[in-house]
């Protein structure tokens, strides 16, 4: 849910002929808050991880990650393979929706930033910071005010997906989550779409280790600070 709706507002946005070109950053922005809170519904079973860099974020401040699962290597394996495949699914049914707009004259740049993001200024060292303060941000926010699939936990952590869009997403596109970013990428590489160009592998560690090292620095915060 979460990417097939993450990747599609991009995607109603960037590619040609759609009925929502052009209508703005800010509309992608709410697109992904939304995108997030239809997703920690759908996964609440899963205690509603959909984001590896939460996921490590609660194993190193030692959280549980739903009722009944403690943090443990082996469940974070499950949780990341899960993560990436979901990842995955979702960008390949936002492909089948815009299948016809993805095979239309366009610059392959804006067909990979359906998928994936990118930065405005080209500094692989600047751009992993901003990723990692953009996810200590949002992982720092799911420790404080507990990232529970009930009562207003999943709109608080919709609402600050889209702050963080709004504040800090311009310089890398803001993954904010490693397989947000990497699943679609993968798909981007793998389906047929004419004219895609390149999927930019060369970027692509950014927005893994970027937001997975925030999310470190925020586990450690709340560990030393809030355990």
């Amino acid at each position: 849910m979460l990417l097939l709706l993450g990747v599609g507002v991009v995607a109603n946005n960037l590619l040609p002929g759609s009925k929502g070109a052009g209508t703005g950053f800010l509309h992608i922005n709410w697109g992904w808050g939304i995108a997030v809170l239809v997703g920690v519904y759908a996964a609440y079973k899963s205690g509603a991880h959909l984001n590896p860099a939460v996921t490590i974020g609660l194993l190193v401040a030692g959280k549980d990650y739903t009722t009944g699962v403690s943090p443990s290597f082996t469940h974070t394996l499950i949780y990341l393979a899960g993560e990436l495949t979901g990842a995955m699914f979702g960008a390949f049914l936002a492909w089948l929706a815009y299948k016809q707009h993805y095979d239309a004259d366009c610059d392959p740049a804006l067909k990979l930033g359906t998928f994936s993001t990118g930065p405005a200024l080209r500094s692989y060292a600047w751009n992993f910071i901003t990723e990692a303060i953009a996810t200590f941000v949002l992982v720092m926010w799911v420790l404080l005010a507990g990232y529970s699939p009930s009562g207003l936990g999943p709109l608080a952590v919709a609402l600050v997906v889209v702050g963080i869009g709004a504040s800090l997403g311009g310089p890398t596109g803001y993954a904010i989550n490693p397989a947000r970013d990497l699943g679609p990428r993968i798909i981007h590489a793998l389906v047929p779409i004419k004219g895609k160009g390149s999927s930019d592998w060369g970027y692509s560690w950014v927005p893994v280790f970027g937001p997975l090292a925030g999310a470190v620095v925020a586990g450690l915060v709340d560990r030393i600070f809030w355990a």
